[in-house]
């Protein structure tokens, strides 16, 4: 781990002096759009320190309730970015990156749950989702969403997280008088495994 520290420190050092020297021996006037590159490149040269100094704190025994509080965020959070889960069906190591598009395939079943288009959505329904959710009780659950908290205003960016062999999206939604939570399940193939629409607690 030492190593993978020492590389991770020593290849951010070269894309910082990079940027520097770039900075240098450019003339005024020269395309600074360059620079973002670079800037971009050390970001992710950041992260990879972060990566590394995460995993030897690991192996030095901190809990993911201190590595979160280090990190000022949850120590699930923490465990769902830096964490490397075991499958206890396979024994490996599982998947933890989520589908890169899921954010965009939440927002446009939302989209269509909004304007309607049941059977779009149960289009999309894996075998055992379009088993048991037909496209009326889809509707009907819809219709009594509207009917307890009013018609659909706005949703926020989903969450992506990736939950064994699923990507997750929670997406907050806001009604006229309630504010929810759109759920959904995506397998990697881009189908629905799961759909909820999920109450906010009451202030």
């Amino acid at each position: 781990m030492q190593e993978n520290l020492t590389d991770a420190v020593r290849d951010l050092r070269q894309r910082i002096d990079a940027l520097l020297a770039m900075r240098v021996l450019t003339e005024p006037g020269d395309d600074v759009v360059g620079e973002i590159g670079h800037a971009l490149r050390i970001q992710a040269a950041a992260e990879d320190v972060v990566v590394a100094v995460v995993q030897r704190a690991r192996e030095r025994g901190a809990t993911w309730q201190a590595i979160g509080g280090a990190l000022g965020v949850s120590r699930q959070a923490a465990f769902q970015r830096f964490g490397k889960p075991i499958d206890p069906r396979t024994g490996e190591l599982m998947n933890t990156t989520p589908l890169s598009d899921g954010a965009e395939l939440a927002r446009s079943v939302i989209d269509d749950l909004v304007a309607g288009r049941w059977q779009l959505v149960s289009a999309r329904f894996d075998p055992t989702m379009r088993k048991n959710l037909s496209d009326d009780a889809l509707a009907a659950a819809w219709a009594q969403i509207v009917a307890t908290s009013g018609a659909f205003e706005s949703h926020g960016d989903p969450v992506v997280t990736r939950a064994a062999d699923v990507t997750v999206t929670s997406t907050p939604l806001s009604m006229e008088a309630g504010d929810y939570t759109a759920r959904i399940a995506f397998r990697d193939d881009r189908t629905i495994a799961g759909l909820h629409i999920l109450t906010e607690p009451t202030p």
